[in-house]
């Protein structure tokens, strides 16, 4: 990675805790399944941050660390306010190149997290739902994503645009599918076999088909 590598790699999360997290798994799920689920999904994320190069490494977290936390990470608190307010003050925290990613894409390898902003001025990572899984500023500025509407079909589209007005070169990251629904955990743990979510939602499965067949 050249010198213009990323230096800060954020993570915006809300702690794993049943009928807080995942609610859209629930049903099928039961809550405390939901938050299993979503704390397997931290932690794989998690572990891809680890594993990819960055000078800092921080968890801005809604709630407090749990044993699912590896060695490494700062952790600071969200800011109050909606989401684009959360993620704007993420990024006003850094004072140099940042990526940040949320915690719904336990697929992420550390390979898609080596931004090199040589070239470039922001990276982006489009969600199939709309939304977007990764956004990365060669220089943050938190009014890039205040206002942008949050957890909407055009969120992506919007931000996206909004870092093209700005006059900033942008590059774009491979689509990636949030975990929202069972369909998606499905889907996203068939794309990562082996890690901690796949395990994960194969053992809730396996107990909430014992519950259909009582």
């Amino acid at each position: 990675m050249s010198m213009m590598g990323t230096r800060t790699l954020l993570v915006i999360a809300k702690e794993p805790r049943p009928g807080r997290v995942k609610t859209r798994l629930t049903p099928p799920f039961t809550p405390d399944e939901a938050a299993a689920l979503a704390e397997a999904s931290l932690a794989d994320t998690l572990r891809a941050v680890a594993a990819a190069p960055a000078r800092r490494r921080v968890l801005v977290l809604d709630g407090a660390p749990g044993p699912w936390l590896p060695p490494g990470f700062d952790v600071v608190p969200q800011c109050a306010g909606g989401l684009d307010e959360r993620l704007a003050a993420a990024f006003a925290g850094c004072s140099g190149p940042a990526l940040l990613i949320g915690m719904d894409t336990p697929q992420v390898t550390p390979d898609l997290l080596d931004a090199d902003f040589a070239g470039c001025d922001a990276y982006f990572g489009p969600a199939e739902d709309g939304g977007f899984w990764a956004l990365g500023l060669a220089r943050p500025d938190p009014a890039l994503l205040r206002g942008v509407p949050m957890s909407t079909p055009v969120t992506g589209a919007v931000q996206r645009a909004r870092l093209l007005a700005a006059g900033l070169r942008v590059r774009d990251l491979p689509p990636l599918r949030d975990v929202d629904t069972a369909d998606d955990a499905r889907a996203v743990a068939a794309l990562a076999p082996h890690g901690g979510f796949a395990a994960r939602l194969a053992a809730c499965t396996a107990v909430m088909d014992t519950r259909v067949t009582r």
